[in-house]
């Protein structure tokens, strides 16, 4: 709703857990809705493999379309409320995990949402994060309603957030947490507003970022289901291998099905593939309860072969393709509801602050703390004016900042580039001292507001 600046049909938003349904926003020319059972058998939309999950799932799965600008460069899928409880994970009907799991391989990013004011991690939520693994990469993490609790108890929340998802998700990496208050309501607490400001502009741009990167997304899954067919291959013409042609079928099978953590082992030596490409040993196991060993295939080293040489080859000259449509193509962004004007006009995030402060002023924003700044400039014995590099450097580490800070601020407050600096220059040098001092990034070339007065050009007038 935040991104779309826009209500959706079949969407109810409230604080207790209001929808039961996945609902998959995307974009129609009319709006309206599209039922489950009717969505898995349409040609044009790609769900047509959800169907094996049932009528239990159909009936609680639905398409919203709508004519919104977001929804022409990206879809949403609106996962349920999730509830914590035993209870409720039973009354689905249906593999509620398996479904998450479903998505999770398909979609370009997964967004995990916690209030700041309710953070439990359900048995629930636990197994449906549990169910993205191997999507790691994917994952972004939003604490809302962050406006609703103090700096203090933020900072705690943040703190017990981690701690809980450092038990759930087993990566190494730290995910990435994006803190705010993603509605359009006043914010109840504003000593952190810059902070939600900033993380909101950070969300922005890996979502913006996600049709641009759309086809090497695509790739990059084609190569990691070629590698699991493979695995999957050696596994399959193992099994049928180690299978008696006549008597004792059903016993070997069992002895077969027990022995997989074994044979993994095994293959992982024989073929040199790393443990993390195999399925998971449970899973695999009660797959292969039902399945007849002897119907699967021997392991046919020319499809191995033809696999490995287009994981080698074709796929380089693909991902050269890739490169060179995307060079050539203008850059995809997404458009629409929250995306548009949240970097423009006085209120775009850095407006104002720092290097961009007094751009807008027709008079020098150096100039309302030069008397301060020539107070200092006239005790480091200025000749002719000007003071030279070293005395200048004496002034300019006081500020502690490293020494290729202040190589690069001396290079943009030198703006005559004569090693030596008037008043006027030595001013600018410390109001780039303070600005880096306060936190902001300094620019890469001196912003025209922020020459000083006696070193611009006349504007030249015609005749």
């Amino acid at each position: 709703r935040y991104l779309l600046e826009q209500d959706f049909p079949g969407m109810r938003i409230g604080p207790e857990p209001t929808t039961d349904s996945f609902i998959a926003v995307m974009y129609g020319e009319t709006e309206g809705n599209v039922p489950g059972n009717a969505l898995v058998v349409d040609p044009k939309k790609p769900f047509r493999k959800l169907g094996r999950f049932g009528n239990a799932f159909l009936n609680r799965f639905m398409c919203s379309q709508l004519p919104n600008e977001v929804l022409k460069s990206i879809s949403i899928i609106d996962s349920p409320g999730i509830l914590s409880g035993e209870k409720q994970r039973i009354s689905r009907g249906y593999d509620f995990c398996q479904v998450l799991q479903w998505f999770a391989e398909r979609v370009d990013r997964i967004i995990l949402l916690f209030d700041a004011h309710k953070l439990d991690i359900s048995d629930e939520f636990s197994e449906a994060i549990k169910s993205f693994r191997g999507q790691d990469d994917k994952i972004r993490v939003v604490l809302n309603k962050a406006d609703q609790v103090d700096t203090q108890q933020l900072m705690r929340v943040y703190g017990a957030l981690m701690w809980s998802l450092g038990k759930v998700i087993d990566t190494p990496e730290v995910l990435r947490v994006y803190i705010g208050s993603f509605w359009a309501h006043p914010l109840r607490n504003t000593d952190n507003r810059r902070l939600f400001e900033a993380e909101a502009q950070d969300l922005f741009r890996d979502i913006q970022s996600l049709p641009q990167k759309a086809a090497v997304r695509k790739l990059n899954d084609l190569i990691k289901r070629a590698r699991l067919a493979k695995v999957h291959a050696y596994i399959i013409s193992y099994l049928k291998k180690e299978m008696p042609s006549v008597f004792g079928k059903e016993n070997k099978k069992k002895e077969l099905i027990n022995k997989l953590p074994e044979i993994y082992i095994q293959l992982q030596r024989e073929y040199h593939i790393s443990a993390g490409d195999f399925p998971e040993v449970k899973k695999m196991q009660e797959q292969l309860e039902n399945c007849d060993f002897t119907k699967f295939h021997s392991l046919k080293p020319k499809l191995i072969e033809a696999v490995d040489n287009m994981l080698a080859n074709k796929i380089a000259s693909l991902m050269n393709l890739i490169r060179q449509e995307e060079s050539n193509m203008p850059t995809e962004m997404v458009h629409g509801g929250a995306f548009d004007g949240t970097m423009a006009g006085p209120f775009g995030h850095g407006y104002g602050e720092g290097a961009k402060e007094g751009a807008d002023e027709e008079e020098w924003v150096v100039a309302k703390d030069k008397p301060a700044y020539d107070e200092i400039f006239y005790t480091l014995s200025p000749i002719n004016g000007k003071i030279s590099g070293i005395s200048a450097k004496k002034e300019m580490v006081t500020s502690k900042l490293p020494n290729s800070v202040l190589g690069k601020i001396w290079k943009l407050a030198d703006c005559d580039g004569d090693g030596m600096l008037d008043d006027e220059e030595f001013a600018l040098a410390k109001h780039l001292i303070k600005i880096k001092l306060d936190g902001y990034e300094l620019p890469g070339t001196l912003p025209s507001h922020l020459v000083p007065p006696s070193h611009r050009k006349p504007f030249q007038t015609a005749e």
